[in-house]
């Protein structure tokens, strides 16, 4: 397949679903749909104090459900792919992820991609959800899900974490196809678990194009162990970055507060082998330990005053977006096809948001033209 762009459509509050028309052009592989219940920006510093953003909106965590924004999506778009990036099996049970991305798929006229995921702590331990074994826990709720929708009548299923009892799903897929299955992950397991059920891949982590390059081929050679084309999964990445027009910019950029707290994101042991230690110290394990609302002011500002630009740079392309695009083509070489330009320059602050949008789409530009015919 040739390489294309993925767009983002933003599931916070104001949802604008305006853009939709520029989305469905042809321009875009597909669009994806966020799914959390909070985001990753600590609430002690989503404050006037240190982002102006914070005078914009009251909170970062002002999610929607990305099933239902992909409804009302289905209906307002007419080719586009639609894509949920991700949802998580803890909060959501798979007989009704089942029933839901079929109605779905009716709605878009079979272009609904289910984008699914084992979880995030900061989605599911603040709201009582049992996040034991989430991995072990995924798999049987794809089993589940496949199990509905392949099977004609009643069901029975025993596993550890779900049991059906003459269960049926008889809403036949659209046109006899049922929804395609995009799986977010990174770890061996989640790889080995995406070549035998998945439609696409996405790393949740994967900061250099060798480890993507290595990662995609666990997910090849376990799908060729199923008996499946492992040519038929797509490669995807949400691939983040700092873009500024010149290198004054991007230095502003990364001093600020928002911006600085990306690397919250990343674990210890990752930093530690591009030869830094993290803020957060030894045992950070990146955004399975990120939890909004106790992450103190006091420890936020410790962290930011430790992180140093080049922790950040060393971790993530930057630059213009003519030198970003040419480090995406990198994991385009390393296999992948579906790329999602995410600019964190836009978290600077206001002033930025419009530059960083604009970034993107000159990007996007730089790199379909390196990327030619690149099948």
């Amino acid at each position: 397949m040739k390489v294309q762009p993925a767009a983002y459509l933003r599931t916070t509050l104001p949802l604008d679903l305006s853009v939709l028309d520029t989305l469905d052009s042809g321009r875009y592989h597909s669009i994806w749909m966020p799914d959390h219940m909070v985001s990753f920006w600590p609430d002690s510093i989503w404050t006037p104090e240190f982002t102006d953003l914070a005078t914009v909106s009251p909170s970062p965590h002002r999610h929607l459900d990305a099933m239902a924004v992909a409804a009302a999506a289905a209906v307002l778009t007419d080719s586009v792919p639609l894509v949920t990036s991700v949802i998580d099996t803890v909060r959501r049970h798979p007989v009704m992820l089942a029933q839901s991305a079929l109605t779905i798929d009716h709605l878009a006229n079979g272009r609904f991609i289910l984008g699914l995921g084992s979880g995030e702590t900061e989605n599911t331990v603040p709201y009582g959800f049992d996040f034991d074994r989430p991995v072990s826990r995924f798999e049987e709720a794809l089993e589940v899900i496949r199990l509905l929708w392949d099977s004609e009548g009643p069901v029975d299923y025993d596993g550890r974490f779900y049991r059906l009892h003459h269960a049926r799903l008889d809403t036949e897929p659209f046109e006899g196809w049922p929804p395609r299955i995009w799986i977010g992950g990174s770890g061996p397991r989640t790889l080995d678990i995406v070549g035998r059920y998945a439609d696409g891949w996405w790393p949740t982590g994967a900061w250099t194009p060798e480890d993507y390059a290595d990662k995609l081929t666990a997910v090849r050679r376990s799908a060729e162990r199923a008996g499946r084309d492992p040519a038929a999964i797509t490669p995807c990445y949400i691939q983040i970055c700092v873009m500024g027009r010149d290198e004054a910019a991007v230095e502003e950029i990364l001093a600020a507060p928002l911006v600085k707290s990306f690397l919250l994101q990343v674990s210890a042991e990752f930093l530690r082998g591009l030869g830094f230690e993290h803020p957060m110290g030894r045992d950070w394990r990146g955004y399975q330990d990120i939890d909004p609302a106790v992450l103190t002011r006091e420890r936020i500002v410790e962290f930011l005053d430790a992180v140093r630009p080049e922790m950040i740079l060393a971790v993530i392309p930057h630059g213009t977006p003519a030198q970003v695009a040419r480090t995406i083509k990198d994991y385009v070489d390393a296999g992948l096809r579906v790329p999602k330009i995410l600019d964190y320059g836009g978290m600077a602050g206001i002033q930025y948001a419009a530059t960083s949008a604009q970034n993107v789409r000159d990007a996007e530009d730089e790199l379909m033209r390196l990327c030619g015919d690149v099948e």
